[in-house]
Parts: structure tokens; C-alpha cells; sequence
């Protein structure tokens, strides 16, 4: 598949700390792309690099065909959405003045801002002072700030970190929705469950380097413990994964008193600790 982001034996450091160590990996167009790790494993150092905010130390990094090499790319620019957890906004302007703002720095039509605020559901808010929104309306106007251009590249660094759960679905809906469309997104996350619902693919960053590298559903299936919950009517029961624990099942099924079945793969977040060693704290 044609790649949206090529990475190669990309390193960078800052004095005697080693922040991202040889990482290499491939985002296909089209998918979401989940950068997975605690706080200070390198994923906005990873981010900086690809967006051209900061030059690498050694190795290559290739974004929807253009090296970055830590310098303003107009055209690259262009093609990318960005959103981090400190995009600042313009706390006295009203919504739409936010983000008319930014179509003139984007080069992007004022007749975007509608469409981009009813896809982050805000089209009610847009005369709305920034400064009266919660905090989880003031995330979605910096999403919406971020697709005004309808990026074909789009970076999210923890976009719903400190969210409500309610919040952090509606964004998650928009997202689903821009990759429908074709927009190929770059997540970067502490937030496992969040990885599990959105990604198509997720890697491991831990202390620089990247531990792992697949899908979620491969993950969980590759260190699943070979055994099934099971709840019936007398209390339940955890059996193995074999003949013997297929024929206690159909015991109970044949009798009726089969509640409900569940096989125990791990959580990401699970895997993460055990393939790490280390927490997502």
C-alpha cells in the first residue's frame, strides 16, 4: 500500500538523552496509525519531527513524499492537520472568528468553518466567546481548527487527554468519520482503550524505541492465555481453551444454564506492562 509516512532509523537527542533511539515504521494512506506510550517516551518528540518543528538528529523521516528536515515545508504544511493538547486559541474571539482566522493562515476558504464545526458538532457554538466553552468544547474547536483545510494528513497528540467520556466519544465519532472520508490520521496516546477502539495498527514507544508493532485485534489474540470465563446459573467458572472445556460448555448449554461466555485476551494496556515492564503513568 502507498505509505503516508516512512521512518527510517530515525534518532533524536538532546544532550546525553536519548529521546527517540532507531525507531522505524510505515503508515499506509487511509489508515489510523496509534503511537502508544507513557508520558516522556518520545511520541511528541516523534510528531515534531514528522510536522517539521524539529530537526532529528540522525536517520529519515518522509512525509506523503517530502523529507522532513526540520524547516517550514509551505507545502507539506499545507497537506497536514495538527492538534496537540497545547494548540492555543484565541480565548476572547468567538468560535468563528477562531477559526476564519486560521482559514486565512490556511489559505482555506471562510465558507470551511460550517461544515468542519458541524462535523465536530459545534454548529451551535459559533458565536460563542471561546472563553465560555468547557473544556471539552474548546478541544473539539481546536479539532475543527485543525481539519479547516481538510488535511490529508492529520496528527492528534492526546487529543482526548483530561476529556469526559461523553466528550471523548464525540470526538472519536468525528475521527472515525474524516477516516472514512480518507483522511489518514497519526494518534498519539497514553490511552489504551482509546487505541483499541480508533487504530487499525498501534506500536509500543518505550524509552525511545519501539517495543511492538501490529494490529490491536494480533496483539491481544498473540498473548491471550488460551482460556474462557464462563457465567451459568449455578456460579462462575474458567475453563481451558480445549476438548475438555468445549464439552463443560455444551453441559451447560444443553441444560440451560449457560449465562454468558467470554475468552480472556489482554487489555493493550496489559500488554504494554508486559512486554515493557513498565507503566502507561
Amino acid at each position: 500500500m502507498e505509505s503516508a509516512i516512512e521512518v527510517h532509523q530515525l534518532e533524536k537527542k538532546y544532550r546525553n538523552k536519548m529521546a527517540l533511539d532507531s525507531i522505524s515504521f510505515q503508515v499506509a494512506k487511509g489508515e489510523i496509525f496509534g503511537f502508544l506510550g507513557p508520558s516522556g517516551s518520545g511520541k511528541t518528540t516523534t510528531v515534531k519531527i514528522l510536522t517539521t518543528q524539529l530537526l532529528p538528529s540522525a536517520g529519515e523521516a518522509i512525509v506523503l513524499g517530502r523529507r522532513a528536515v526540520g524547516k517550514r515545508d509551505p507545502y507539506l504544511l499545507s497537506k497536514i492537520g495538527i492538534m496537540t493538547d497545547n494548540s492555543g486559541i484565541y480565548e476572547r474571539l468567538t468560535v468563528f472568528d477562531n477559526l476564519s482566522l486560521f482559514c486565512g493562515l490556511y489559505g482555506a476558504p471562510v465558507r470551511n468553518v460550517s461544515d468542519t464545526l458541524e462535523s465536530v458538532n459545534l454548529a451551535g457554538e459559533m458565536k460563542t466567546p471561546v472563553h465560555q466553552l468547557s473544556k471539552g468544547m474548546k478541544q473539539r474547536v481546536t479539532l475543527a481548527r485543525a481539519l479547516l483545510h481538510k488535511p490529508e494528513l492529520l496528527f492528534l497528540d492526546e487529543p482526548t487527554s483530561a476529556l469526559d467520556p461523553a466528550n471523548t466519544a464525540q470526538i472519536h465519532a468525528a475521527l472515525r468519520q474524516l477516516n472514512e472520508q480518507g483522511t489518514t490520521i497519526f494518534l498519539t496516546t497514553h490511552d489504551m482503550m482509546e487505541a483499541e477502539q480508533l487504530c487499525h495498527r498501534v506500536a509500543f514507544l518505550n524509552n525511545g524505541r519501539i517495543s511492538v508493532l501490529d494490529t490491536p485485534e494480533r496483539l491481544k489474540l498473540q498473548h491471550a492465555d488460551r482460556t474462557i470465563d464462563v457465567t451459568t446459573a449455578d456460579g462462575r467458572y474458567v475453563v481451558n481453551n480445549d476438548s475438555e472445556g468445549a464439552e463443560r460448555i455444551r453441559e451447560w448449554m444443553r441444560a440451560g444454564r449457560l449465562l454468558s461466555i467470554h475468552s480472556n485476551e489482554p487489555t493493550l494496556g496489559d500488554l504494554f506492562v508486559r512486554l515493557t515492564g513498565r507503566s502507561l503513568q
